[in-house]
């Protein structure tokens, strides 16, 4: 299986922040919105349909730590330790590169839903540069 491909990614990113503009015209994505965590989520380790996912609070200052200061919000998901792009939006819901357009209420819920959607693929890193 390929890597996913820069124009594949910039694609992805323009979708979403087209899909965006279209509720904030709209006012409404048509289905009620996940509730999401009132306060910073749960560690967690677990094999979901065979895969081992995890997720907690980031360490250290490298690039999986505190660079990317709001998208994760220090939060780090992993699939079969790899880690999976997490990103929490302004409304306290989860989005992630693989699960872009549905947003989850918590990066447990999150890290299930990539599994399901790589249907037993292996996570590949997202390089963008």
């Amino acid at each position: 299986m390929s890597s996913i491909t820069r124009r594949r990614a910039l694609g992805v990113a323009a979708g979403a922040a087209g899909a965006v503009a279209v509720l904030a015209q709209t006012g409404s994505a048509g289905a009620a919105a996940p509730r999401a965590a009132a306060t910073d989520p749960a560690s967690f380790d677990e094999v979901y349909q065979g895969r081992r996912i995890k997720g907690g609070p980031a360490h250290g200052g490298g690039h999986h730590g505190g660079h990317h200061g709001g998208h994760g919000g220090g939060y780090t998901v992993t699939v079969d330790g790899r880690e999976l792009h997490v990103m929490r939006n302004a409304d306290g819901t989860w989005i992630s590169v693989i699960h872009h357009y549905e947003p989850v209420a918590t990066p447990r819920e999150l890290a299930r839903a990539a599994v399901r959607e790589l249907r037993g693929a292996p996570l590949v890193p997202l390089a963008l540069g």
